[in-house]
């Protein structure tokens, strides 16, 4: 097994270019799920326009290593790790990669308690950031950050089925009623397009997870499921033909992915977990073995 220096400034540089790559640049994937959008939309209307400004602001954000939006997000991390690897000093480092991002301009310093309202300055307290562990058998490191905006986050949900309200029983149908419902409600407000990662079923914090990791799948890859791939492929449709559009001003631009897992749950409880990303899709990952990043992702 590969042994990793913990106290190496390669690890730490290697975290801190994460945070900038990942805060100013988007995927390839994303940029081109936006691309395509712009290709639906009737030009010079106002979702034309609107999508023509995210992707010069996507590209102004990458030229000058800027934070593509305001909103720098919640820094959840997924770490995979050998077991000779403490998961402590892992945390270190990223903490020490957070402050640093901070004096970069890579993260604004905008956490602040939640009881007195004070800023803490350098975005690390207790909750943040979020590090999600997973010890493998593999001898690296694999990392993956994903900043989730809060205007996004706001319009997440839960539902609890069968739901009168959208009159959802315990079914795939019922399912697709919670999802649509969930898009209905967002409006602009979670900045569409957006992308939705889903969970059906676990308990309430195991599906919310799920529906949050979903996110981390490529926006153009088959799902392995082919009962769930063929309800994200209904529900991108028909989301689409909702008319919300970008930030919610009209168009056929109304979702750029739908990502759906599902996992056991106890026959009292059927959930469905719905997660919200907006348009600023940020996610990057790095492997990492012998004192260097063994590969970039996405």
């Amino acid at each position: 097994m590969s042994l990793f220096n913990m106290n190496s400034k390669n690890l730490l540089n290697t975290f801190v270019e994460l945070i900038r790559r990942t805060s100013s640049d988007l995927p390839v994937d994303v940029v081109s799920a936006i691309e395509k959008g712009l290709l639906t939309e009737k030009r010079d209307s106002i979702a034309h326009k609107t999508l023509q400004m995210i992707l010069k602001n996507i590209d102004i954000a990458r030229e000058k290593s800027l934070p593509m939006c305001q909103d720098t997000g919640t820094p959840v991390f997924y770490v995979n790790y050998p077991a000779k690897v403490s998961q402590i000093d892992i945390k270190k480092k990223i903490n020490q990669a957070i402050k640093e991002s901070v004096y970069k301009l890579y993260l604004r310093p905008n956490i602040v308690d939640t009881l007195t309202g004070k800023n803490l300055g350098d975005r690390t307290g207790p909750g943040y950031p979020v590090i999600n562990f997973e010890e493998w058998k593999k001898d690296y490191i694999k990392v993956i950050l994903m900043l989730k905006g809060g205007g996004c986050e706001n319009v997440g949900t839960q539902y609890a089925l069968p739901d009168s309200r959208v009159n959802a029983v315990r079914d795939l149908e019922g399912v697709r009623r919670c999802i649509l419902d969930a898009v209905h409600k967002a409006q602009g407000r979670g900045c569409s397009p957006g992308i939705l990662g889903v969970c059906i079923g676990g308990d309430r914090v195991s599906s919310y997870e799920e529906s949050k990791r979903q996110l981390l799948r490529s926006l153009d890859d088959r799902n392995k499921n082919p009962v769930l791939g063929k309800l994200e492929q209904s529900i991108m449709r028909d989301a689409n033909k909702l008319g919300i559009g970008p930030m919610g001003f009209g168009g056929r631009t109304t979702l750029l992915g739908v990502k759906i897992g599902s996992l056991c749950r106890i026959p009292p409880s059927y959930f469905v977990s719905v997660t919200y990303m907006c348009w600023a899709y940020r996610r990057r990952g790095f492997e990492y073995e012998n004192e260097k990043v063994k590969r970039w992702l996405y």
